[in-house]
């Protein structure tokens, strides 16, 4: 493994986390809300480590492997989050490292799962920085290096594929470093977009800006213990909507700018997902309408903006939804898992792995009642071949295995329920955030021990990266020369 280049780019990337650093600190000065030398001592020690490493593991040899991919990945994760920790605990915010730890991969992974009892107490510029990191992490802290930093040689194709969600990831266009840059102009117009629309309707700028952050990352951290529920209707049905388009895939937004709107419209997992929403929206809608004095615009946005922030692991809320009846609630633990598109900033197995795995399952059924007969799985217009099915079926049976060591760990913490535990790890391993019970949307995850919070940070790092790199990087041999 060519360990000096991936000490090299954590080195970077380092350097990067610390030019992110100034906006919160620029937030600070502006508010003189007193967050200004924990962001300057942060940002001091960013720019120093990563000089450092720079300096030291400077080499010729750029070539990155898959391995090297995955392993990069792993580490700048876990280092970008425990440095952005560092100002929540230098300022008081939260004074514990390990609770600072968790709320912290928590907003790069833009699961929204919180140790915070009251958020309405914390500075502006901390409040700014919880939120951005869902900004960053959403699309990617790796994917946004390679937009920003000079022509990287080497395989950087395997960095964007280890940080990337979804079964596969390409190149938009001939240039790996244009992808990512063309990825990131997407984001930030869709970002930019919402901001105005949020402004537009009276919302306060750096309330827009907070809530516009947490939508685009699908991450949920807000600035009130209530969420979205103390905002106009007019601001959950924009919040609501860009959930949703914040979980297609970019790809598609891509065609679209290329005026390829069959091809766009024709994604077979687009419409998937678009149905989910709907069905999901229109049942729960049914079942909750006497919590709602039957009336029925209150109980569909309800129900449209919860299945919404849910399908696209956001986790905004605008109700407590662990008092719905049994179905509604079941049904969102179930759109839990799957989450949304591939290529977007959701989490959760994916809508397109979910199509391929039916399809597959489909095709054996067939098989065993026609034994003779040739049958092909079939996605977006062409046929999948085996090696992708494969991956598809070994990712699946390896989601629901690391899940369950996750949830039997976090079982033993004493004084939670089976179903606060089981949604909990769920929450943080799709990256959504509330779960039920002791972990609903008017909870936290305070109540769990530190063992118990690093574990569940952990989850939310593994469903981010989609369990390979962290396997990768906790695997014995990847340390041996």
């Amino acid at each position: 493994m060519n360990r000096k280049m991936v000490f090299y780019l954590i080195g970077r990337i380092l350097l990067l986390e610390g030019g992110l650093l100034l906006l919160p600190l620029a937030v600070s000065l502006y508010y003189w809300d007193g967050g200004q030398i924990p962001f300057l001592l942060s940002i001091g020690l960013c720019i120093l480590l990563g000089m450092l490493l720079c300096k030291l593991f400077r080499t010729e040899n750029q070539v990155i492997y898959a391995k090297e991919g995955f392993f990069v990945t792993a580490i700048a994760w876990l280092s970008v989050s425990a440095l952005g920790a560092l100002p929540f605990v230098i300022s008081g915010s939260i004074p514990c490292f390990v609770d600072a730890f968790f709320e912290t991969v928590s907003g790069f992974t833009t699961t929204g799962a919180s140790i915070l009892n009251d958020v309405e107490s914390m500075s502006r510029s901390m409040l700014f920085w919880r939120s951005f990191t869902h900004w960053i992490g959403g699309m990617g802290v790796l994917v946004l290096m390679v937009a920003l930093m000079p022509n990287l040689s080497g395989r950087t194709i395997h960095v964007l594929r280890a940080e990337m969600p979804g079964p596969t990831m390409g190149k938009l266009s001939p240039r790996l470093r244009d992808t990512a840059k063309t990825l990131y102009l997407l984001y930030i117009a869709m970002t930019v977009l919402e901001l105005i629309l949020l402004v537009a309707g009276g919302m306060p700028l750096f309330d827009s800006a907070i809530h516009t952050f947490g939508t685009a990352g699908t991450g949920g951290f807000g600035m009130k213990a209530a969420s979205i529920a103390d905002y106009s209707p007019y601001h959950q049905w924009v919040i609501a909507v860009f959930m949703m388009l914040f979980g297609v895939n970019f790809n598609l937004y891509f065609l679209l700018l290329l005026r390829r709107f069959r091809t766009a419209l024709r994604s077979e997992e687009l419409w998937t997902y678009l149905l989910v929403v709907l069905g999901a929206t229109v049942l729960i809608c049914i079942n909750i309408m006497p919590l709602f004095d039957n009336n029925v615009a209150e109980s569909a946005r309800a129900a449209y903006f919860q299945v919404t922030s849910i399908s696209s692991t956001t986790g905004f809320s605008t109700v407590n939804f662990d008092q719905w009846p049994t179905l509604s609630r079941m049904i969102l633990v179930l759109l839990m898992f799957l989450g949304a598109c591939a290529g977007s900033t959701a989490g959760g197995i994916k809508v397109s792995r979910a199509v391929l795995l039916f399809k597959t399952y489909r095709r054996e059924v067939r098989h065993l009642l026609h034994p003779r007969a040739v049958t092909s799985v079939r996605f977006e217009g062409k046929p999948v071949d085996s090696p992708t099915l494969i991956s598809v079926g070994t990712y699946f049976a390896l989601y629901i295995g690391v899940f369950a060591i996750f949830w039997f760990v976090v079982s033993f913490q004493p004084g939670f329920d089976g179903v606060s535990n089981f949604t909990a790890v769920a929450a943080c391993f799709n990256n959504i955030g509330p779960g039920l019970n002791l972990v609903g949307p008017a909870a936290s995850y305070a109540d769990y021990g530190p063992f118990f919070k690093v574990v569940l940070s952990f989850a939310m790092l593994f469903g981010r990266l989609e369990i390979y790199p962290m396997l990768i990087f906790l695997s014995p041999s990847t340390w041996r020369k």
